[in-house]
């Protein structure tokens, strides 16, 4: 069986969303992270953007918040834009940890591999494979440059948040030499983990999200701006990717119970992909025991259940244009 969804139910639901969920308390911010733990912790934002352009928002979705590991999912597009869908598989893995985002000890049980380029080493390995190898300035150009192009607008730098990162980075600085050792860093070991920090402290809004969402969505071509940046076939590798370990340690149950690839980030932001209708981002900073945001992920599962939607069903559904 088929059926058509209308923008109008996208909108009705991401609305019901945030007036359902707007008062759930519960989590932390990230307080190991100066910066983060003072962000405010009532800010809350649901923006959708469907495939053909629509952007449908409420709440704070214009506040520019810390990407953190949301921006390991523009990052792994990069490496296979430029590299390769094969050459990712051999250099890092594709493979869940079912282990926290920051865990040394994944390494040593994936035979010394990152893994994944969803979890902090593989992040960390993937930088070290963005081209040109030993440009510091080329290849932080070409991490903004695709990630603007993603998102159809500019992701800025948060210095405070940057200098946050890099004097409380010391487990990612392990990790990054860790893999040197096992030869899994492909370019200088410090320049690669500074990428990283740096990605990671770009601010972005939750529209922005939703629209970089809405281009994997979309097949590779960002549904606002138009531009055609990766091949189609790539869409599956990077959802294979958000679906396995976008949750961490609680990808399993997030699956089950939601059946929408997601990938999530200590600022508080949670991206969610829906082939061929739209993604979406939910931001709210306070977040649970593996570092996802609790209310973006009720708002997210409400959103969900509200369209009758999973990516693991048979049902085909259509974005009534």
């Amino acid at each position: 069986m088929s059926r058509k969804v209308a923008l109008q139910e996208l909108e009705s639901a991401v609305h019901q969303a945030f007036e359902s969920c707007r008062h759930i308390e519960g989590g932390q911010n990230a307080h190991y992270i100066p910066y983060l733990a003072n962000v405010d912790p009532s800010l809350f934002g649901i923006s959708l953007c469907s495939t053909d352009g629509h952007i449908i928002s409420v709440g704070n979705t214009d506040y520019r918040l810390g990407i953190e590991s949301v921006s390991k999912v523009p990052t792994a597009i990069l490496v296979l834009r430029q590299l390769g869908a094969e050459a990712l598989l051999q250099k890092i893995g594709a493979d869940a940890t079912g282990l926290p985002f920051n865990s040394i000890f994944a390494i040593l049980l994936e035979n010394h591999r990152p893994s994944t380029p969803l979890v902090n080493a593989g992040a960390i390995s993937a930088c070290s494979l963005v081209q040109p190898t030993g440009n510091p300035e080329k290849k932080w150009q070409a991490i903004v440059e695709n990630m603007t192009d993603l998102m159809g607008s500019a992701p800025k730098l948060i210095d405070e948040l940057y200098r946050s990162e890099s004097t409380t980075n010391f487990e990612n600085r392990s990790i990054a030499w860790l893999l040197k050792d096992y030869g899994r860093i492909y370019d200088d070991p410090e320049l690669s983990l500074d990428l990283y920090t740096r990605q990671c402290s770009l601010g972005v809004t939750a529209e922005q999200l939703a629209v970089c969402a809405s281009t994997i969505a979309n097949d590779g071509t960002n549904p606002v701006t138009g531009k055609p940046l990766f091949d189609a076939a790539l869409s599956p590798k990077i959802l294979s990717l958000m679906a396995s370990v976008g949750f961490y340690q609680h990808s399993g149950d997030w699956l089950y119970s939601t059946g929408l690839p997601a990938k999530t980030g200590v600022g508080g932001a949670i991206i969610g992909v829906v082939p061929g209708l739209f993604g979406i981002c939910a931001f709210a900073p306070p977040l649970d025991d593996a570092g996802n945001s609790v209310k973006a992920q009720a708002a997210l599962r409400f959103v969900m259940e509200q369209l009758d939607l999973n990516v693991f069903s048979n049902a085909a559904v259509e974005l009534e244009r």
